[in-house]
């Protein structure tokens, strides 16, 4: 009999809603997109909060200008830094002075020269290290320094805004070393209005940044116990 259920063709098969999957594919990607773009901004103010609690929690003074160490290690690459550890290392705060990352070339008694001191008995007290290129690699550079003569602390001068950073390599590399920060504060870096000076500001952002890098490698990597090991 004509027209009844079981003569139906496959042709009279009712058609996909292709509208409908079309719309929820879209549906979806949307959704994919707005929790991309919520996580993603989440992000964002993570990062701005830290880098606000990073420029407020910048050393702005010597902590314990008085205090004896058994050395002093100064990073170079800013101005003030090399001067003032010879400043306390006449003043008698430590008997050693370590200088990581100079120039290949450079002895004590330019080094001296150019920071404007007298050589006199300064120059048998003072250790140039010439392998860092990073504050990475003065950790590893200092680390081995420090092993070599069995000091149990040092006195780290390097600028206010590179000390979070510096503290962290070195605190990773020498977990049982007494590191007593003691900052300089350059004149062209304006630490405590930072955000009214694009200069101060662009490399504060940089340092966060570099800072940030630092705290993963630690992370992953985990703290490091001998100066020869790598991580």
């Amino acid at each position: 009999m004509a027209g009844t259920l079981n003569d139906r063709q496959p042709d009279d098969e009712p058609a996909p809603d292709r509208a409908g999957a079309k719309r929820a594919r879209w549906g979806r990607g949307r959704r994919l997109l707005l929790t991309g773009g919520l996580l993603a901004g989440l992000l964002l103010i993570a990062l701005a909060a830290g880098f606000f609690h990073f420029a407020a929690s910048l050393p702005d003074k010597v902590a314990e200008p008085a205090r004896r160490t058994d050395a002093i290690v100064v990073l170079t690459g800013g101005s003030g830094r090399v001067s003032t550890g010879l400043r306390l290392l006449e003043r008698r705060r430590a008997d050693k002075l370590f200088v990581s990352g100079v120039y290949k070339g450079v002895d004590v008694s330019e080094l001296l020269r150019v920071s404007q001191q007298a050589p006199g008995w300064l120059t048998c007290c003072v250790t140039l290290g010439y392998e860092a290129e990073t504050t990475y690699g003065n950790a590893i550079e200092t680390a081995a320094w420090v092993q070599r003569n069995g000091f149990g602390s040092v006195r780290l001068v390097t600028a206010a805004y590179h000390m979070p950073r510096s503290l962290l390599e070195f605190r990773r590399r020498m977990p049982e070393v007494t590191i007593v920060p003691h900052p300089v504060f350059p004149d062209h870096v304006k630490q405590d209005e930072w955000w009214r000076w694009p200069g101060s500001a662009h490399l504060l952002l940089g340092e966060y940044g570099k800072y940030l890098v630092a705290r993963v490698r630690a992370l992953v990597t985990g703290p490091l116990q001998a100066a020869g090991v790598s991580g």
